[in-house]
């Protein structure tokens, strides 16, 4: 599992006084007024921290406000960057949830038992998730993330079972 969980990608400034616009991977955006630092993904194999000095909010974006990041120049570097939480300053979950990091790699087995393949990514579609699995013939299989699909999910053992509808094939 995962030490540090993505909340948002940086995609641009925003004015000329440090701020940049966020895109929130998150499902709660206003997750960022409780936080008082993130940690920044450099690109570089490093993480650093940033303080946050001010929140807000634009259409879909979140607006912040780095400590010590004071024009658009400074700003810009960071532009495409992960914006990072750690476990413990990470949104709790409810009965039933996970985070998504913890349920990539995971083993997808049809409800006879039978090994379907591995999840590589999760689709966020608004309407509902989509787990890409690599099928075990090599193909990609898109699986809507729907009761009627997707019957349970083990985090802890990294396993899947779900129905294979006919024509997903």
């Amino acid at each position: 599992m995962d030490d540090l969980l993505r909340v948002g990608v940086i995609s641009s400034t925003h004015g000329v006084r440090g701020e940049v616009k966020v895109f929130p991977t998150t499902d709660d955006p206003a997750r960022f007024e409780a936080l008082e630092e993130v940690l920044l993904d450099t690109g570089k194999g490093e993480v650093i921290t940033l303080g946050i000095e001010r929140v807000a909010y634009f259409k879909n974006m979140v607006i912040l406000k780095f400590r010590g990041i004071d024009n658009m120049e400074e700003a810009a570097k960071y532009k495409g960057r992960d914006l990072l939480v750690t476990r413990e300053n990470a949104v709790p979950l409810e009965e039933g949830e996970f985070f998504i990091c913890d349920i990539i790699g995971s083993t997808v087995f049809e409800e006879n038992g039978e090994e379907f393949g591995i999840l590589k990514d999760v689709l966020q579609t608004g309407a509902n998730d989509v787990f890409v699995v690599t099928a075990n013939n090599g193909k990609e299989v898109l699986l809507p993330v729907i009761d009627d699909c997707v019957k349970e999910i083990d985090v802890e053992g990294k396993r899947i079972v779900a129905y294979i509808m006919p024509g997903l094939m």
